[in-house]
């Protein structure tokens, strides 16, 4: 086999989840889902027999047509739509007030849902679009659901906080800035190719940042936080984001959705080490291959970098002591 898949390539995926624990009992929650590495992801969940899936999407006829997709195959699974606009803080808060209203644990939230490289455009709360939706609402959503996340650990031993980063938050030219994580959408660097991709590596590179503090506040408590990253695959994000849409060879060169969510899907239900912050990601360039576990890189692990981004979250979300 060469080193890059054609985008239909799924041979090991079924193998792959083959080896996944079965979810009986477990209860799970994921942003983002109506296609792509989300719905792969839900779909997986089903299929080991999750007892509850919620799908945490905007109100779209996709996100109908994932959740009847869903049903289709549920055997004992439970699967129920939470409206949730990551662009929008009061939706995030109603979101996660319904599910702590029905649900007394949950064992995993997966932070999945993002945005790519698209224009500067500001919120209904004032920020940088990508940055809300990749990663404060994310933030938030967290917060909120904490005292379910503990109680899941105290009943059954463990919970996870699974993080959707992506291999662009090591960009090497910029670093972490406290005005991106402020009320400035609109105002960051224009619509430009290079700006949109800059707000879009901050956007991740924050989300791994805050992956590594609230792995520090939660080290040895039972609740596991972790993290994943796609590599190189063929999802709808591709054909909605500027400087991908018509890139034929994009898509070949990408593999499908199924192997792109193995790291994620890995960083959920697969052992993980304890003793640091790690990713799970392609083990060939980091865009191909088997989910391997990797140690986070200094940029996201810097303590400095922890506190501000901590810091400013607190401030666009509300203090957060998990």
């Amino acid at each position: 086999m060469g080193l890059i898949p054609s985008k239909d390539s799924s041979t090991s995926f079924e193998a792959f989840v083959e080896q996944l624990p079965d979810l009986q009992g477990k209860i799970i929650a994921i942003t983002g889902c109506t296609t792509g590495l989300g719905y792969v992801f839900a779909e997986t969940c089903v299929k080991k027999n999750a007892d509850t899936v919620l799908l945490l999407n905007r109100p779209s006829e996709r996100a109908d047509q994932a959740e009847e997709s869903l049903r289709a195959i549920a055997k004992t699974t439970q699967l129920e739509t939470i409206e949730c606009d990551l662009q929008d803080f009061a939706s995030v808060r109603k979101a996660a007030a319904q599910i702590k209203e029905k649900y007394e644990a949950l064992d995993i939230l997966c932070n999945n849902a993002g945005i790519m490289a698209v224009p500067d455009n500001a919120t209904v709360d004032g920020y940088d679009v990508q940055m809300q939706t990749n990663y404060l609402s994310h933030f938030l959503l967290t917060k909120e659901l904490m005292p379910l996340l503990q109680k899941a650990q105290e009943l059954r031993g463990e919970a996870r906080i699974v993080n959707q980063l992506s291999l662009m938050r090591l960009i090497p030219y910029t670093n972490v800035k406290k005005e991106f994580l402020e009320k400035n959408g609109g105002n960051l660097g224009g619509s430009g190719y290079m700006a949109n991709w800059g707000r879009y590596h901050r956007s991740k590179l924050a989300h791994s940042v805050f992956a590594s503090a609230l792995w520090d506040r939660l080290k040895g408590s039972g609740i596991k936080v972790t993290s994943a990253a796609p590599g190189y695959a063929s999802t709808n994000i591709m054909s909605t984001t500027p400087g991908f849409n018509g890139l034929r060879w994009s898509r070949v060169l990408a593999r499908s959705p199924e192997d792109g969510c193995m790291p994620l899907l890995s960083a959920a239900f697969r052992p993980v080490k304890e003793d640091k912050p790690t990713v799970w990601e392609p083990g060939r360039l980091r865009l191909y291959g088997p989910a391997v576990e990797f140690e986070l890189e200094e940029t996201s692990t810097k303590k400095e970098f922890k506190d501000l981004v901590w810091t400013a979250s607190e401030q666009a979300c509300g203090t957060f002591n998990p």
